[in-house]
């Protein structure tokens, strides 16, 4: 079941992917630390370390797609991104990451009890129902001319994208 998080969407997925992001610096572990439990279930980390050529192959094909698919899904729906042009990326790059391990652009804002059955129900799979239904996107992704913090761009390069994530961590 789904278990809903009242911390900004952007800043849970920002947490989500580099939990040392929310430590104090002094805190801080050194380099993408993550607990053992996580490590272990992620296939590249539970190897030891970096992800590895493939995967980086994996995760580039991924973001590529993912941008794409957001810049028609803005386009077709009338849509726009936030103003702040991280806010995407950071989405994008979140629901890249998930198509690489889960096979399917899971919503990256959320919390899940199991990752791989909600990608397998798809409620949650971008873009989700109430995204679909209503035009209400959690993540900031999509956003609608009535939102304070929609922009006027329907585009991002997929160099942007990366440009706006790289000290960010990651879960392959």
């Amino acid at each position: 079941p789904l278990t809903e998080c009242r911390m900004p969407a952007p800043l849970l997925l920002a947490a989500l992917l580099s939990p040392a992001a929310l430590l104090p610096r002094a805190a801080a572990p050194a380099g993408n630390a993550l607990p053992a439990q996580r490590r272990a279930r992620l296939p590249s980390m539970a190897a030891g370390g970096a992800a590895d050529a493939a995967d980086d192959e994996k995760l580039a094909k991924a973001l590529k797609a993912m941008t794409g698919f957001a810049n028609s899904y803005c386009k077709n729906t009338g849509t726009t991104y936030c103003s702040d042009p991280s806010i995407p990326a950071v989405v994008i790059k979140g629901l890249a990451e998930h198509k690489v391990v889960l096979g399917a652009p899971l919503c990256p804002c959320r919390h899940y009890e199991d990752k791989a059955a909600e990608a397998k129900d798809g409620y949650w799979n971008c873009p989700c129902v109430p995204m679909r239904e209503r035009h209400e996107c959690h993540c900031m992704l999509f956003l609608t001319e009535e939102n304070e913090f929609a922009g006027d761009s329907q585009k991002l390069s997929v160099e942007e994208v990366e440009s706006h994530t790289e000290s960010m961590g990651s879960v392959l």
